[in-house]
């Protein structure tokens, strides 16, 4: 008898630890702001105030990590070693830096080939809004993760 009740108590306190690390449980997403920018939620009426000391510090953390690389994505325009590669990539790199001033634009060259990649996206998602724009024009771009400089 006390067999039986030892046995079901240690079934019962093994049942209990296994249900307090469930990690299954968590809370729930507001799935409508998936995705967005605070200041975008706020509306555009919103103003966000700021010490200078919290402005100063986020400029100085800016400042002493953008020579880190960091791991990214980059889309891939171009990419060719025939005899009129290194010509083609400086035309596309040109074309690229008129078409997108706001986005930096490489073009680099390792034996034997000649490459030109735009971008430095955080995320996959912020490539992909660059990627669709020149698919048309450069169909064989592709996106790749790759260490980019970091945000400015």
């Amino acid at each position: 008898m006390k067999r039986t009740i030892l046995i079901i108590t240690a079934l019962l306190l093994s049942c209990a630890a296994l249900w307090a690390q469930d990690t299954t449980r968590t809370a729930p997403v507001d799935s409508t702001l998936l995705g967005r920018d605070i200041l975008s939620v706020l509306g555009s009426g919103a103003q966000v105030e700021q010490s200078n000391t919290i402005r100063q510090a986020l400029q100085q953390y800016t400042l002493s990590n953008a020579e880190k690389p960091i791991s990214g994505y980059r889309i891939r325009v171009f990419y060719d070693n025939g005899p009129q590669a290194r010509v083609k990539s400086e035309n596309i790199e040109q074309t690229l830096q008129k078409q997108f001033p706001e986005v930096l634009v490489y073009r680099s060259f390792e034996s034997p080939n000649y490459k030109v990649s735009i971008g430095d996206f955080r995320s996959k998602d912020e490539a992909l809004r660059i990627f669709n724009a020149i698919k048309g024009t450069y169909p064989t771009a592709f996106i790749i993760k790759e260490s980019i400089n970091y945000p400015r």
